[in-house]
């Protein structure tokens, strides 16, 4: 009997809402090796909609009726709201399956770190949908950082702010902690683990975190400041109540500087429709949000990288062909939430909490 493994490998895709459809699905469709085979959603406007925009993919009312199926596919993605995260994602790993799940892995770092050891002991691949690590603002970053541009970096700065003064429906605003909701562990989860993957561990964590519109019941803004081992100070922000927002990034070194304004336009491009491959150039930075390099007496306009998010499932892939490490370490999931969690302590009592 053949071990190669059967390509194109079969995707089952649990939730077809935004993530799902809009960020998921079609980075999947568009990944080569990979096949869009099952999609579990029982709303029927996202059965049409899933019809219409994938119309070879399988509709699937529950994750049990995926699950009965398992022989017929290669890898779960989890893309369902975060309280369902942890189950689904340990039935997905005890049936076989290697897994992909959307941020953040688990509402907390024990059951994160539970999922990692599931993962291990089967040796079944685990991953986490850590997708603005590919930001072109980010890998620019990167690439000044790991190239010397900026010298000894000492601070890093950066934000996800938007300004949605009226709460929005939907579990993302429930009060229950079982649902995982607020924008700490949302945005706030993209905004730490892209501090841990350019400066490594954290040793200590002071947060500031509050309830700011009428009607909300969840945290919708927040800041942190994180000293690393490195010696480096990573200051972040997220908030939904921002009617002017600062700088996406700053990053500051004792050579140079770079800041950044502005969002990456792969959400924006993804939501509204535009596809990987649709013949224009996927994840360019428009021009007028060129970031700055330098310093105040002399500086220049620098042009982004191109953003990249397709290079996931690209990873998520070549990882399944090869039988290597998937592109996004799920302990660095673990060590984001044990982040967060240090946060909400440090927002609760006004201390620095240490790691």
């Amino acid at each position: 009997m053949s071990t190669e493994p059967r390509t194109p490998f079969r995707v089952g895709l649990i939730g077809y809402g935004l993530a799902g459809s809009a960020f998921h699905a079609p980075l999947i469709a568009a990944t080569p090796g990979l096949r869009l085979d099952a999609v579990v959603t029982a709303n029927p406007d996202r059965r049409a909609q899933l019809h219409q925009e994938h119309p070879d993919a399988r509709p699937l009312d529950t994750p049990g009726d995926l699950f009965d199926q398992a022989d017929r596919l290669d890898l779960v993605v989890v893309a369902s709201p975060n309280r369902t995260h942890l189950p689904l994602a340990r039935a997905a790993l005890e049936a076989g399956l290697a897994v992909v799940v959307d941020k953040p892995l688990a509402g907390t770092a024990a059951e994160a770190a539970e999922l990692c050891a599931l993962a291990e002991r089967t040796g079944t691949l685990l991953s986490v949908f850590q997708n603005r690590r590919w930001d072109g603002d980010f890998l620019t970053a990167r690439r000044l950082i790991t190239e010397g541009a900026l010298g000894r970096v000492h601070r890093f700065e950066s934000r996800f702010e938007r300004f949605r003064p009226k709460p929005k429906a939907g579990w993302r605003e429930l009060a229950d902690p079982a649902e995982v909701g607020g924008t700490l562990y949302d945005l706030g989860s993209h905004l730490v683990d892209q501090a841990l993957a350019l400066f490594g561990p954290v040793d200590s964590v002071y947060a500031e975190i509050d309830v700011r519109r009428d009607g909300a019941v969840v945290d919708d803004d927040a800041f942190l400041a994180l000293t690393h081992a490195s010696g480096v100070r990573s200051h972040l922000w997220t908030s939904a109540l921002a009617p002017l927002g600062g700088p996406r990034l700053r990053v500051l070194g004792d050579a140079a500087g770079y800041v950044k304004f502005g969002m990456d336009p792969q959400e924006s491009d993804l939501r509204s429709g535009r596809r990987p491959g649709d013949g224009l150039p996927w994840g360019a930075d428009d021009q007028a949000a060129y970031g700055t390099l330098g310093t105040d007496e002399a500086a220049t306009r620098l042009t982004t990288d191109p953003g990249d998010y397709p290079a996931y499932y690209a990873g998520i892939a070549h990882s399944l062909l090869t039988r290597t490490p998937p592109p996004v370490d799920p302990r660095d999931a673990v060590a984001t939430l044990a982040v967060l969690e240090a946060a909400r302590g440090s927002a609760a009592t006004g201390t620095v909490v240490r790691l």
